[in-house]
């Protein structure tokens, strides 16, 4: 099989969550550790940190690749969703894993794990580990899937966990109360472990309270140990600027306001990671080249200008929270929004939050979970948003290009899926 023949085989015999949703979800690690000792337990060979919470996972993970890259070290990265490429998902450094590794690796080892029926994400948790292991890294970092005590992942000893934050997604996995979903996610709590929570709630701190203590862990409330002097970053000539009590002023690359968050996570991370030792230097030059060292896409990106085009990840209440309030802040003559969603996200809250002055392309992305656009065009008829239906997000972009002037501005987003159509 070719590189191309190879995904499709992956894609196509296993259960993909991107794919199929709830029917892939395969709780337990059973396989994976059946897996990991035919490999022979890779991710032992490495140090890890280990990324959990609803949002800013990827924002997290890709930062703190760069500053550990910035420190001289060998870094591994693995997160998921892609968004062009099924490489994206394992890098070393910010370079992709190779086609040939993955043509290499299927062949070799399909007459072992076909009979294991793993899913797709356990078969790639284990790629990545083997990988890592063969390229030698120092350390890597590795996000969740989905929750975390029952993912594949879970496996790991890191030296430090981090749980960015918790709210309301995948409740028919992970549970309906805040509190259950926190539980699940603290399930990657380790003996002894370090752990920075990045967000809490009044539902959420007592159960990773008493996580920490039952596991003996340190826990680093990052919200109790502010690391900015100003809690809101400010947009300076296309970057974050923010004002910090221990390392001064810093630039960050990553433009969504969300990040300001996300910074005060992964502050008090390196700050309680003694592998980093010129902090101050790692910090200033990981933070503001981000999608250099690590190829991170997708987070406020910016696609060009006249019009300015942005496109987001942000693909659930939590994530646009911080989105609907940048979009409607936007200095412009006219919003343009290509929109649409997944089955499983709580698309009428999300909705509600959409800016009622924006003209709406409404489209849905090439996938089986995505909500069929007519359904969404028909809730936002109902939520007095004004727009028209599109096949595909390519469609839905053309024509919101043809109808901007140069001063508009264009958002596409409201799904990983539609983000990944777009830049593909």
């Amino acid at each position: 099989m070719n590189y191309q023949e190879t995904i499709e085989y992956l894609f196509n015999s296993t259960p993909v969550f991107e794919k199929v949703g709830a029917k892939a979800y395969k709780p337990g690690l059973q396989t994976t550790e059946t897996l990991d000792k035919h490999f022979g337990h890779p991710h032992r060979q490495f140090k890890s940190i280990h990324v959990a919470g609803t949002n800013g996972k990827g924002s997290c993970s890709h930062t703190l690749a760069a500053i550990l890259q910035s420190e001289g070290y060998k870094v591994g990265l693995f997160t998921s969703p892609h968004l062009v490429d099924f490489r994206e998902r394992i890098r070393v450094n910010g370079e992709c894993i190779s086609e040939q590794y993955i043509i290499d690796f299927v062949e070799k080892e399909r007459r072992f794990f076909e009979p294991l029926h793993p899913s797709f994400f356990e078969l790639t948790t284990a790629l990545a580990f083997k990988y890592f292991a063969e390229q030698k890294v120092d350390i890597a970092i590795i996000e969740v899937g989905l929750g975390g005590r029952l993912d594949c992942t879970n496996i790991i000893t890191p030296i430090l966990s981090i749980i960015t934050n918790i709210s309301k997604d995948h409740t028919q996995f992970l549970g309906n109360t805040l509190a259950d979903i926190a539980g699940e996610k603290a399930g990657i709590i380790k003996p002894g472990v370090p752990v920075i929570i990045g967000e809490d709630l009044p539902e959420t701190r007592p159960v990773f309270l008493q996580k920490a203590q039952k596991e003996n862990s340190p826990i680093i409330f990052a919200q109790d140990e502010n690391q900015q002097e100003v809690q809101k970053a400010e947009h300076i000539n296309g970057k974050m600027e923010y004002t910090t009590r221990t390392w001064g002023k810093l630039t960050g690359e990553l433009c969504g306001d969300y990040q300001a968050k996300n910074m005060n996570t992964i502050l008090n991370a390196v700050k309680y990671l003694t592998l980093v030792k010129n902090k101050g230097t790692s910090i200033k030059y990981g933070i503001s080249h981000v999608t250099e060292l690590t190829g991170l896409m997708g987070r406020w990106q910016k696609i060009q200008d006249k019009p300015l085009v942005i496109c987001d990840t942000g693909h659930n209440v939590g994530g646009w929270q911080y989105l609907a309030p940048q979009i409607k802040a936007q200095a412009c003559r006219q919003l343009r929004i290509v929109f649409g969603m997944v089955d499983d996200k709580d698309v009428t809250t999300v909705m509600k939050m959409l800016p009622k002055n924006a003209i709406y392309y409404w489209t849905q992305a090439t996938t089986k979970r995505a909500i069929k656009v007519e359904k969404i065009a028909e809730l936002g008829t109902s939520l007095g948003l004004n727009g028209n239906v599109y096949s595909s997000v390519n469609k839905a972009f053309k024509a919101a290009q043809a109808d901007a002037a140069e001063d508009d501005f264009i958002f596409v987003g409201g799904s990983s899926y539609i983000v990944a159509d777009f830049l593909s």
